[in-house]
């Protein structure tokens, strides 16, 4: 027993000991070409990361890499990608609802004290699987398909805890403005778009009061907590921006009328018709997480079009794509994959990297950290052995905080 007692206590030191290494570990990067996201492409570049940080960035004449460190080697690097939405780590690998779905609370319409951290799941597969392309931070949380489905969060593609993976706690209050959202039925509720935005528009008048009465109270004589009011008053105070699934043009409209009366931040996500729409939405200011490209084109999102990121960026509304949520199979989509075929209809190369790097990290207030190669943010980087947008491309080597996570060609 004593035995076992001393060999438990010495795997455990091990262990601490190996994840001190990794909290400091030093590799560089080169490529062929490296796209910063921070300025013109380097050819033949290199990028020096030291402690989990960006220490040094250029070609590799003037960049001397440190003796003894790592070196990956590749065609193309870029910075890690950032999936701008996802449900990623709450839907699982098998599609199986009784499995890995947890994305997605079906007993009320209106859930905004639901916390994407507390469904989280680290070491769901298709974390894995999404990271071998080179997605190393994804935006995530509960899915559209309710008005106010919970909140979302922002994490990297790896670490044992939600807590070791975590970026932001709390990053947008998920909600939607379309037919998912609808119920059907004789007496179900919301059941007409009417209904819907006269539900949620109570909602936030009743956390408006609800803030009042949280100020006007007497020490001691507070109003009992409520965890969905709470959420929706950080949303009134602009501190967290409300995230709005709406494709149709009419719901979008409505969706900016409704952040204009109540003074929120907003961010229009999947926005099919939004290229129906540019004037408004660049006048009210918000930037717009469009639906994957290769969306099937039924219902709310019939009318898409795969120009609609160029036109909007063309109008200088900020863009960004994503992997997104289906109700049916295939349930998460490979951001990658959606930016090229942006790039295939009216955007650039660089450009259309951008909605899935800095363009991202800037909509989602991260930028300080990632989406783009530059000495002092997170040394997060994809490496490929071609055009990433090339589907007979692979990603080789996946680095996120200094640490290799992947290495095998995918």
């Amino acid at each position: 027993m004593r035995h076992a007692k001393t060999l438990s206590i010495l795997f455990s030191l091990l262990a601490t000991a190996a994840m001190q290494d990794d909290a400091h570990a030093q590799v560089a990067v080169r490529g062929k070409t490296v796209y910063t996201m921070a300025g013109t492409a380097i050819t033949d570049g290199v990028v020096v990361i030291q402690n989990g940080k960006i220490t040094a960035i250029g070609s590799a004449a003037t960049t001397p890499i440190p003796s003894g460190m790592k070196v990956i080697e590749g065609e193309v690097v870029t910075p890690g990608l950032v999936d701008a939405h996802a449900t990623v780590g709450l839907t699982g690998i098998y599609n199986s609802k009784k499995h890995d779905q947890d994305q997605l609370e079906h007993s009320s319409p209106m859930q905004p004290e639901l916390r994407a951290i507390d469904a989280y799941n680290p070491h769901e597969q298709l974390i894995d699987w999404v990271r071998g392309f080179g997605i190393t931070t994804i935006h995530t949380g509960h899915a559209p398909g309710e008005l106010i489905s919970g909140q979302t969060c922002i994490v990297k593609t790896t670490g044992n805890t939600v807590e070791a993976a975590m970026m932001v706690k709390t990053a947008t209050v998920a909600a939607t403005l379309a037919q998912s959202a609808r119920k059907s039925g004789k007496g179900a509720s919301p059941g007409s778009r009417g209904k819907m935005m006269a539900v949620l528009r109570a909602k936030l008048i009743k956390a408006q009061e609800y803030k009042k009465k949280i100020e006007n109270a007497e020490e001691g004589k507070e109003p009992p907590r409520d965890l969905a009011f709470e959420t929706l008053v950080r949303v009134l105070d602009r501190e967290i921006p409300m995230m709005v699934t709406a494709h149709k043009a009419q719901d979008i409209a409505s969706t900016l009328r409704l952040a204009k009366e109540f003074d929120f931040k907003l961010i229009l996500d999947g926005a099919a018709e939004s290229y129906m729409l540019i004037d408004e939405i660049k006048e009210a200011g918000v930037p717009v997480i469009v639906h994957p490209l290769m969306i099937r084109a039924y219902g709310d999102v019939k009318n898409f079009s795969f120009e609609t990121p160029a036109k909007l960026r063309e109008a200088g509304i900020p863009v960004a794509l994503q992997s997104g949520f289906e109700g049916y199979v295939p349930k998460v989509r490979v951001a990658l994959y959606e930016a090229a075929i942006a790039a295939a209809n009216g955007m650039t190369f660089q450009q259309a990297l951008g909605t899935i790097t800095i363009e991202a990290a800037r909509i989602l207030g991260i930028a300080d950290r990632v989406g783009s190669l530059e000495v002092g943010k997170d040394g997060d980087a994809a490496i490929y052995d071609g055009d990433p947008f090339e589907y007979t491309s692979h990603c080789t080597g996946v680095v996120i905080n200094g640490q290799v996570v992947s290495d095998t060609p995918r």
